[in-house]
């Protein structure tokens, strides 16, 4: 194994796995190979195993990635790069997605063998629905999934995006049939914690279902470098459109990222890792965040986000300063 340090570990919903608490996403592998893929410039395939091996000195043990990110590109490469490492089939965990648009139920059991074939030799230890729009129930869906559990083609099954009734009914459909949903992946960050405020948090607590946050430094507004920096926003393509790049957007967002600033000159840390730090300890365990990486100086920062602690104090200052994005 690469891992050199050791990193307080915690389970991933009710299973007997073990995760830490940031792992690596892994939608900028995608090489371009399709529209979601276009989001992110192609990375050199030495770039990409630079990032992974970085992540995983830096002590992550888990990757996330998808179907749809490249069509299957992000799999390949990530499988490629962690067997250039020397990383051996259960030594990292590793979850990706089947993506339901225009599908049926049906169709995670036909499409499971390609997803196989593009993790090759990793196994897929946690598999999740990617979306709640597919043209079968989410019924349907956790039906067929048990079936791939069962069949041991995956070990655990998650969803993405599910809201609170839809993850409910999910976990029940599973349970059943004594699997259990381990997690749901949703945005979340400082600046988006509706989470907390439409029943996604609280049920997952009451259900002992982890949350897997994507964006969770929403696109790097957190930070504060835009706002430092307003000449960056003309590189960051189809994202400036959005309200939170327009000037209310900004300056709504502005005091946030100047305690977050704050907080990083006092443990000389970076900004991002002020946010994900209070991202993952803020909740307890139920928490858990997949910042991406372009570079291995960000896989770094990624990585130095669960070796500091901030005081309760601290960790409440931003909490109301940013409790207007709940």
């Amino acid at each position: 194994m690469i891992m050199e340090h050791q990193i307080p570990l915690r389970n991933l919903g009710n299973s007997e796995v073990k995760i830490t608490p940031i792992g690596l996403g892994c939608w900028q592998f995608s090489k371009q190979g399709n529209m979601a893929g276009k989001y992110w410039p192609a990375l050199e395939d030495d770039l990409i195993r630079e990032v992974v091996r970085t992540s995983l000195e830096g002590g992550i043990n888990w990757f996330d990635t998808a179907e749809v990110y490249g069509q299957g590109a992000s799999e390949r490469i990530l499988a490629k790069s962690l067997a250039a490492l020397g990383i051996k089939p259960g030594e990292v965990f590793i979850a990706t997605k089947w993506w339901p648009l225009f599908r049926c139920a049906s169709n995670i059991l036909k499409t499971i063998e390609t997803r196989m074939e593009a993790l090759n030799p990793y196994p897929i230890d946690l598999y999740q629905v990617h979306q709640p729009f597919g043209f079968s129930s989410d019924v349907a869906e956790m039906e067929a999934m048990a079936r791939l559990v069962k069949a041991k083609k995956i070990r655990y099954v998650g969803v993405s995006n599910f809201s609170a009734k839809k993850m409910r009914r999910s976990w029940e459909t599973l349970q059943k049939q004594g699997i259990s949903l381990v997690s749901n992946q949703v945005q979340y960050s400082l600046l988006n914690r509706k989470i907390e405020t439409n029943g996604i948090m609280k049920t997952a607590k009451e259900l002992g279902i982890t949350i897997i946050a994507y964006s969770p430094l929403a696109q790097g507004m957190v930070t504060g470098k835009f706002h430092d920096n307003p000449a960056l926003l003309k590189n960051i393509g189809w994202r400036r459109f959005s309200s939170q790049f327009k000037p209310e957007g900004m300056e709504k967002s502005r005091p946030v990222a100047e305690l977050v600033k704050k907080l990083a000159v006092k443990y000389d840390v970076t900004p991002s890792q002020v946010a994900l730090n209070w991202l993952i300890h803020f909740s307890g365990d139920t928490v858990v965040a997949i910042p991406g990486a372009t570079k291995a100086t960000h896989a770094a920062e990624n990585t130095g986000a669960m070796k500091f602690s901030m005081t309760a104090e601290e960790m409440l200052q931003l909490d109301n300063i940013s409790k207007v994005y709940k």
